[in-house]
């Protein structure tokens, strides 16, 4: 038993922890990997949220005091809310629609990628070292990665992918879908 404890990592002089009975009737969270942060459920979002989300995903530069008074709450209120929102992980942040092209990044692509198997997390890390690099997703279907990315041209296109993608030891395949016109969504006012 000593030398289990040990095993373990627990030191043998200090008591095993009491883990409490549960009934088959109480559901348990599963518990943390040790490596991960604990993911809460997320918390409802009401029309006022909702419609605060709306306002700052048209205009991110939307002052407190212009979101209470579309929503009708106090600035107090408002400041809570996006706050929350913030804490919450609803808002991830705050940024510009760029036009890529104007931005001197003439040259965008869509890259799919096969990788091999488990190794998301690390072909992740790679990824977003890449320059140029503003969208990655990991998919089903016929390949494992999507890959956005933005170069000032084409010449700079072909040395990410064959010299920094095709480097990346747990890239199995490539291929490269050139964009030749894009338009961003843009929200609804």
């Amino acid at each position: 038993m000593a030398s289990e404890r040990m095993a373990d990592g627990q030191d043998g002089d200090q008591p095993e922890p009491r883990v409490p009975e549960t009934r088959a009737s109480e559901a348990r969270a599963p518990e943390p990997r040790p490596h991960e942060p604990p993911v809460a459920d997320p918390r409802p979002l009401d029309a006022i949220d909702r419609d605060i989300l709306q306002i700052l995903y048209t205009d991110g530069r939307a002052s407190i005091r212009a979101v209470a008074e579309r929503v009708h709450v106090s600035r107090a209120n408002a400041y809570a809310r996006i706050n929350r929102l913030i804490d919450d992980g609803v808002i991830r942040g705050f940024g510009a629609r760029i036009n890529h092209e104007r931005a001197g990044q003439g040259a965008s692509a869509y890259i799919t990628l096969k990788i091999v198997q488990n190794t998301w997390r690390t072909v992740r890390e790679h990824l977003r070292a890449l320059p140029g690099a503003s969208h990655i997703a990991l998919v089903s279907g016929d390949f494992d990665v999507l890959l956005l990315v933005h170069t000032p041209d084409n010449r700079a296109l072909r040395e990410l992918v064959l010299t920094r993608l095709q480097a990346i030891p747990e890239v199995l395949s490539t291929r490269t879908l050139l964009v030749f016109e894009e338009d961003d969504m843009e929200p609804e006012s």
